[in-house]
């Protein structure tokens, strides 16, 4: 009895250790970041472009990079969305076999812990044979090939999670598989569907090693798709590699607008997710 009680409070403590040492890590980023990009923050720094030409003046500000970072992210999040839905929903028993979908899980699975820079070095080999220059469809092409793998598979698991039985009584009432699809599965598995949408997005406009050579790189806010992007993932790293502290201070603020954003987006994710999930039967 004493020994299982030992083993018990152990594995509390280790779990209460893991919870601090993940928590810790989050406030470290955010100390060192707010400590370190906070005194180059201003309005310009949000509403100008920069001055002295990629980024490495000491004036204006990343307004290109955080529209090109919403425009790169938001692309690629509606094209991987259309794509991931039915890719997902063709993965379940209904519609595949199981020796099918668990190959293509398997695919999945590699894409997903593939670097983000193989994926880039892939789409500039494609973008070159095909004769075409860095620029936003290009990034949003290769952001979408970096959160395929993400979303299908994080839509998946949401829609495994749906209890068979609802889907059951949907088949003894007479609907197809398509209006049970639709009419239960989706509805059911909504609230995790935008989840792993904005899961996504927070992945894409992070990732800087897919856009490097893709995207390009501008201080002007672009005015198509095939006009070059600035982003703020490639403003921080070429920015905080000078040796100008001025500079390295700008970079600093550039990556705290990034964790701003991404925060939002995680806040956003819960409160629709809390919002939808009024749906679910449970």
């Amino acid at each position: 009895m004493g020994s299982r009680k030992f083993t018990e409070n152990l594995f509390k403590v280790l779990m209460l250790l893991s919870l601090v040492l993940i928590l810790s890590t989050l406030v470290g980023i955010m100390a060192v970041i707010v400590v370190k990009g906070w005194n180059a923050m201003s309005l310009s720094m949000l509403i100008e472009t920069p001055q002295g030409g990629y980024y490495l003046g000491q004036g204006g500000g990343v307004a290109n990079a955080i529209v090109g970072s919403l425009y790169l992210a938001f692309g690629a999040s509606i094209l991987a969305m259309l794509i991931s839905l039915p890719a997902a929903f063709a993965l379940q028993r209904e519609y595949t076999n199981r020796r099918f979908a668990d190959a293509t899980r398997f695919v999945l699975d590699i894409l997903w812990g593939t670097p983000s820079i193989v994926y880039g070095a892939f789409g500039f080999t494609l973008m070159v044979y095909l004769g075409l220059r860095a620029s936003l469809l290009g990034g949003i092409i290769v952001l979408t090939m970096l959160m395929l793998p993400i979303m299908i598979r994080s839509m998946e698991e949401v829609i495994r999670m749906v209890p068979p039985e609802l889907k059951e009584i949907a088949y003894a009432l007479g609907t197809t598989r398509l209006e049970t699809t639709f009419a239960v599965v989706f509805r059911q598995a909504l609230p995790g569907m935008i989840t792993a949408v904005l899961l996504a997005f927070g992945r894409g406009i992070g990732d800087a090693a897919s856009i490097l050579f893709t995207a390009g790189y501008t201080d002007e806010i672009p005015s198509s798709l095939l006009d070059p992007v600035a982003s703020l993932p490639l403003a921080v790293f070429f920015q905080v590699g000078t040796p100008i502290p001025e500079v390295q201070e700008r970079a600093y603020a550039a990556a705290l607008i990034l964790l701003a954003i991404v925060l939002l987006v995680n806040i956003a994710s819960r409160l629709l997710g809390r919002r939808f999930s009024k749906n679910i039967i449970r």
